[in-house]
């Protein structure tokens, strides 16, 4: 009778519930695994960092809508793995985290490596667990890929112990279940649909918010027929964009302020009022607002600011229900309104301003003159990451996205360090498409090596890193006793180009705009990886705010 190990039920379980994409860092005790995974078609990409291979892992979970897989080796190595846990957690994207663990028969005994496991993931997983037995890990893994999808997408957490890996078992004795199925798609309550709608004829200041929700749940098609539909202006949230065109005549991104200051009923698709929406509450959001909440997870409806009407379903299927009660009793927002007259002049106004920003040219340069650069030469489809402080947010108002899920970002939980990684799963998921990483000096530090992992690979990512010589605000000079330098302060004019040299990468300093549009040029049509070192003006700084709270 043919018998199997460990590794290879974890490998072939994974992949026949639809996990094609796997980051880690090989070691004792896993070095099976991935060679297993490899061997059964499951892509492997061999990370230089744990943290950086699970944010990949999260990454490709809400690009595709199947769970990434991260890889770890036992106790540092897992706990270096918990930072990508926690950022999908968070961004409710489905992964699943595997890390070894030291032999089942010597726990308490101080083996090596030990680590309480799953207890470290569960906080930050929907299903954490380590199987009873070999023979019944595909049981263990299909339960971890259910979880990550059904719900609100989330992680999942396996742990492997040595013994369990490298045992072997009767084919016989091994139950593998079926792929587990894509997560249903709710409908909210009809009486709620007709609720909304009410709600939204009697608006005079209307407003709908599309979040990364409405991208991962595919929603664009049904979101744009609603948005023409009703003609309400809208605004997305940073991973939104897309979902409806950002250039769409509709779209108020630029008068993001004032929409929200004012608008009396705001529709919340997808996206959740928390700190990056000031959580629904005053002086960013007018007091007595009312919210139309639609979101696939119950307790999100209504949790900092009552909701007027809270719709529980998956966002696509909630929206089609809009549309289709629309299409039955038209509603349409009056083009000739106040409320579209005054949204109109804050947005051009706006415009004008940033548009005066990104046509200096002066030397050093500014963020929006790097940006506007990438704006114009990045191709159609191409996929943009942006971390850094000012290099994320700048670049939420300069570049645009005609499709969903073209811009990755800090996310919910903030997380820098998350760039390098993100770019490279998201080179992995769509080789065909051009990728380009923009990175402030200080992001970029958290996971630099990873481009010697684009180099392996032949990933033919840009990185554009703005370099402003600091955190946030940047620095001209450092004084002499450097341990007297401010605690925001990184080396003067760094050479981050050369490093991806040695990796058989391209490498670029350039500090005037005639520089950057050449190495641009060249580096979107390289076959390898490029470093864009831009040298900018270490005072940039963003269009400034009305008020101090918007950046609080």
């Amino acid at each position: 009778m043919a018998s199997i190990d460990g590794n290879t039920l974890i490998a072939r379980s994974l992949k026949s519930q639809g996990v094609e994409k796997m980051f880690g860092i090989v070691g004792f005790p896993v070095f099976g695994i991935a060679a297993a995974a490899q061997a059964e078609g499951i892509q492997f990409v061999g990370m230089r960092n744990e943290q950086a291979a699970s944010y990949a892992a999260g990454a490709v979970g809400y690009l595709t809508g199947r769970p990434g897989a991260c890889l770890t080796v036992s106790g540092p190595g897992m706990v270096h793995g918990i930072a990508g846990l926690a950022n999908a957690h968070e961004n409710g994207w489905p992964m699943v985290l595997l890390s070894g663990s030291s032999n089942s028969y010597q726990e308490g005994r101080g083996a090596f490596q030990e680590a309480p496991q799953v207890e470290l993931a569960r906080i930050y997983s929907k299903y954490a667990a380590r199987p009873d037995q070999t023979s019944r890990i595909p049981f263990y893994c299909e339960q971890a890929v259910r979880h990550t999808l059904h719900g609100r997408p989330g992680a999942a957490y396996l742990d492997l112990p040595d013994d369990f890996l490298s045992a072997r078992v009767e084919e016989s004795d091994v139950v593998f279940p079926e792929r587990c199925p894509d997560p249903p798609r709710p409908l909210a309550d009809p009486r709620d649909i007709e609720r909304a709608i009410d709600v939204l004829r009697a608006a005079k200041r209307p407003l709908v918010i599309i979040g990364k929700g409405a991208a991962y749940a595919r929603a664009e098609r049904e979101l744009r027929a609603f948005i023409e539909a009703t003609q309400l202006p809208f605004l997305s949230s940073p991973m939104g964009k897309g979902v409806v065109d950002d250039e769409h005549a509709l779209s108020v991104a630029p008068a993001r302020g004032l929409a929200l200051q004012e608008a009396d009923v705001v529709v919340l698709i997808g996206a959740r009022l928390n700190w990056i929406m000031h959580f629904g509450l005053p002086p960013r959001f007018d007091a007595s607002v009312k919210t139309i909440q639609i979101d696939i997870h119950g307790e999100e409806i209504g949790r900092n600011v009552p909701a007027e009407v809270g719709l529980v379903g998956d966002v696509r299927a909630v929206v089609g229900q809009l549309n289709a009660a629309l299409a039955a009793d038209p509603f349409r927002f009056a083009k000739d309104s106040a409320w579209r007259a005054t949204l109109a002049e804050k947005v051009e106004e706006n415009k004008r301003f940033v548009q005066s920003m990104m046509n200096d040219d002066r030397v050093p340069m500014g963020y929006y003159r790097v940006l506007r650069e990438i704006r114009e030469q990045a191709p159609a489809g191409t996929i943009i990451q942006a971390e850094g402080a000012n290099t994320m947010d700048i670049s939420r108002s300069v570049l645009m996205h005609a499709q969903p899920r073209e811009r990755l970002d800090a996310g919910t939980f903030g997380t820098m360090g998350v760039g390098l990684a993100q770019a490279i799963a998201a080179q992995v998921v769509h080789p065909d498409r051009k990728v380009v990483c923009i990175e402030g000096d200080s992001a970029f530090g958290f996971s630099g090596m990873e481009v010697e992992t684009a180099c392996r690979y032949r990933l033919p990512i840009v990185f554009v890193i703005i370099n402003n010589n600091g955190i946030g605000m940047g620095f001209d000079a450092l004084p002499e006793n450097r341990f007297e330098s401010p605690a925001a302060a990184y080396t003067i004019q760094a050479g981050y180009e050369r490093m991806i040299e040695g990796f058989g990468g391209r490498g670029y300093s350039v500090r005037t705009p005639a520089e950057l549009s050449t190495s641009l040029k060249q580096a979107l049509g390289d076959s390898m990886p490029s470093i864009i070192n831009v040298h900018i003006d270490p005072q940039a700084r963003a269009k400034p705010q009305k008020h101090h709270w918007l950046t609080a």
